[in-house]
């Protein structure tokens, strides 16, 4: 009787849980997406005078700008001497000053409610050039620390991953998926060489897509695989049944286009890109494994109470509420 309670409790709260994860999902998805800050000293005709043009870009997430905007001090003016532009993923300003900007702070204004990053590049007439990150917890750029950001696109990588919440879905869908662990370290690694190659490939500009479809048909592969977890064994599709690691291979090449969003963006400087490419890649490997080896630890406990089958089918039915609304909502952004 009191298994049976247990049992009754469990799925009367749950549909207030598939609500709770449809909302963070919502609000989440795709808010890690780093802005951009450029810095160039340009001749001012005056040796004793500098002066600085500005490149701002601001991530642009689901037709909404991120509310962040940098702050150069409280007596510097910035004339805008090109009209904002608006590309596939941020809103772009071109500024120009005569403030000394690498000895002034710059503060990033609601930089510290999100979950995204900012990078700033300072290019100066001696050739020197420098590379910085400010982060939600440390939203103001202090040139005496000397940190630059060239590890930090692996915490990026990290970050994009684990707060990617449409991605970390897919992930956690292939674990509950595939039960073999060599079946699933082969998938995973399948997974992770495609979207490692169109992530290359789509920040080289060698493949050029817009980011929203991506972004839909990324929703519908978790959704696909939603739909596989709920049905019956006999009633999966072949194709996931015999070869998942090509299921996985096909989507990874989607997600890693849904990746590129995160950097093709802001415009990377030349002398960091391929490192660049390789940290941030190496990050969100390192996020899959910290994914997999939470889920391996919550099935290890679970299976101890005899639970693991409940959470796979109602992970799988929360994961095809939260797919559904981002096919949906994802769908209608495009017409």
């Amino acid at each position: 009787m009191t298994q049976r309670r247990s049992q009754l409790v469990r799925l009367k709260y749950f549909p207030l849980f598939l609500v709770l994860l449809c909302g963070f999902g919502t609000a989440h998805g795709h808010e890690v997406r780093p802005a951009y800050l450029h810095i160039k000293e340009v001749s001012n005709g005056d040796a004793t005078a500098a002066a600085y043009e500005v490149l701002w870009k601001q991530p642009i997430v689901q037709n909404r700008r991120l509310p962040i905007e940098p702050v150069f001090g409280e007596d510097c003016p910035m004339a805008e001497i090109l009209a904002p532009q608006i590309t596939n993923g941020a809103l772009i300003h071109h500024w120009r000053t005569d403030c000394d900007l690498p000895n002034i702070p710059i503060h990033i204004d609601g930089l510290a409610r999100t979950l995204t990053d900012v990078m700033v590049r300072i290019d100066l007439l001696s050739g020197e050039s420098n590379n910085y990150i400010l982060r939600p917890e440390n939203p103001t750029l202090d040139l005496a620390s000397g940190d630059t950001a060239t590890l930090s696109y692996f915490v990026i990588g990290v970050e994009h991953l684990v707060f990617g919440i449409d991605h970390v879905l897919f992930v956690v869908g292939l674990f509950l998926f595939i039960r073999s662990p060599l079946a699933l370290i082969k998938t995973i690694t399948a997974f992770t060489v495609a979207h490692s190659i169109t992530l290359a490939l789509s920040v080289l500009g060698i493949v050029t897509l817009k980011q929203g479809p991506i972004e839909a048909i990324i929703a519908l592969s978790i959704l696909f695989l939603a739909r596989e977890l709920v049905v019956d064994e006999a009633r999966r599709s072949t194709f996931t049944n015999a070869s998942p690691w090509i299921m996985a291979f096909a989507f990874g090449l989607l997600h890693g286009l849904g990746f590129a969003g995160a950097l093709a963006e802001i415009g990377l400087p030349d002398d960091t890109l391929w490192l660049a490419l390789l940290l941030f890649n190496v990050g969100l490997e390192a996020g899959q494994l910290l994914v997999i080896a939470l889920m391996a630890v919550l099935m290890w406990m679970l299976r101890k109470i005899g639970s693991d089958a409940q959470l796979t089918r109602y992970a799988a039915y929360a994961m095809g509420c939260v797919a559904a609304f981002w096919t949906i909502d994802r769908t209608l952004l495009l017409i």
